[in-house]
């Protein structure tokens, strides 16, 4: 009688996707993107650290970081920043795009422009791990525009070198599952006529509409569009302003931390849980900019917001500015170090236990491993600041982080 349901939640609920997700992603234009721009945000982001908060005692203080962490917390923002300071970018061809002239003929010059300097960047390997373009939506104004962007990107970009690892669509203002499944109809024309392996692009979808979280007809649109995007459709990203005004809250009150958002993003969570489907959350637009004290305050703001994001299971978030990169991975590597002892000291129990221990489910045991894998993969944690403290290596975490009960 179960079999069939059976069937339905594995093929549905596969669990969480294998492989790093980025902590960030940078949103830059694109056609300001070149080359070396990764490179080039690291040292932008640098320079404030160096200019403003010289000491580890500053720079704890302007980003939120207790005295005991701070040391290791800027010792290890510092070699980020210096070694992969960018892990996610999206080139903006929708809001932050501002084509100037000919519209249309601006649009496709910049597209083939920005193909070839991402494929010069993956061949020199200054690429970040993780790229992608973001089209224009999929409503009827632009639906037409977008397919024609992101057709022009991708004929130049192969012209000039295989596919890059880790690149990605974002598709942004999706509100219908309908639009969805157009673009997984899309990923599969754009591969016949590349020649690319079946399953080469995936997308992203933004939630930037109040349609996406609650439709028409009282259900939840969202988990309609992670059942439409299947294998392709890698994850939801939170849109803060586009969704804060669509439900007309005034400018001033648009933030990552109004009880809209929390909705929001809660909605999201729970559609998207053991589908495999990643979350992201949005971006902050005060930029660290200015005299100390403005670059110090929305550091400390950004910081703020980031650590609560991760506390409430958001692990990416969007970054708009070259010096918002030094307050993410402050916030992000505060988090995981602080919370690394722990959770390692859980795990030890755990595991001495042979699992029996009564204190620990299976499924927390998952989620510690889980904790500490995310903190190996964006540099907070080194693999020795665990095996001294729980006799775990990355190899037995990514086990129990998989086992299934």
């Amino acid at each position: 009688m179960l079999a069939a349901s059976d069937r339905a939640l594995e093929a549905s609920y596969r669990g969480e996707r294998p492989g790093r997700q980025p902590v960030q992603t940078a949103y830059v234009p694109a056609d300001r993107f070149h080359p070396d721009l990764a490179a080039d945000w690291g040292r932008q982001a640098l320079q404030p650290v160096a200019d403003f908060v010289p000491s580890s005692a500053g720079f704890g203080s302007a980003m939120g970081i207790p005295d005991a962490l701070a040391v290791i917390v800027r010792e290890r923002v510092v070699a980020k920043l210096s070694d992969e300071p960018v892990e996610d970018l999206r080139l903006d061809f929708e809001d932050g795009y501002k084509p100037t002239g000919d519209r249309q003929a601006a649009e496709d010059t910049d597209a083939r422009a920005a193909a070839r300097d991402l494929a010069a960047a993956a061949a020199a390997r200054s690429a970040p791990p993780c790229t992608g373009i973001r089209c224009k939506s999929l409503e009827a104004a632009t639906r037409l525009r977008s397919i024609r962007t992101v057709s022009l990107f991708l004929a130049e970009l192969l012209a000039h070198g295989p596919m890059p690892a880790g690149f990605r669509l974002t598709l942004p203002k999706v509100s219908s599952a309908d639009q969805v499944q157009a673009m997984v109809l899309l990923c599969d024309s754009w591969e016949q006529a590349f020649g690319l392996p079946e399953g080469t692009l995936v997308f992203e979808i933004q939630a930037e509409t109040p349609q996406l979280i609650l439709g028409a007809d009282g259900g939840a649109t969202i988990a309609r569009c992670v059942r439409a995007g299947g294998e392709r459709l890698t994850g939801v990203h939170y849109g803060t302003y586009d969704y804060s005004a669509a439900l007309g809250i005034a400018g001033e009150f648009q933030r990552l931390d109004h009880p809209a958002a929390d909705h929001a993003r809660a909605v999201m969570q729970v559609a998207v849980a053991g589908t495999g489907v990643r979350l992201s959350d949005g971006s902050l637009n005060v930029v660290p900019t200015g005299s100390r004290a403005e670059v110090v305050a929305a550091w400390r703001e950004h910081s703020r917001l980031v650590r609560r994001s991760l506390e409430r299971g958001f692990y990416q978030g969007w970054d708009l500015h070259p010096a918002q990169l030094a307050s993410r991975y402050a916030a992000t590597y505060g988090f995981f170090l602080a919370g690394a002892p722990r959770a390692c000291d859980r795990l030890r129990s755990y595991t001495e236990s042979a699992g029996g221990g009564a204190l620990e489910e299976p499924a927390t045991a998952r989620a510690l491993a889980g904790f500490l894998l995310r903190g190996l993969d964006c540099g907070a944690l080194s693999e020795a600041d665990i095996d001294e403290r729980c006799g775990l290596d990355r190899t037995a975490l990514s086990a129990m982080h998989k086992a299934r009960r």
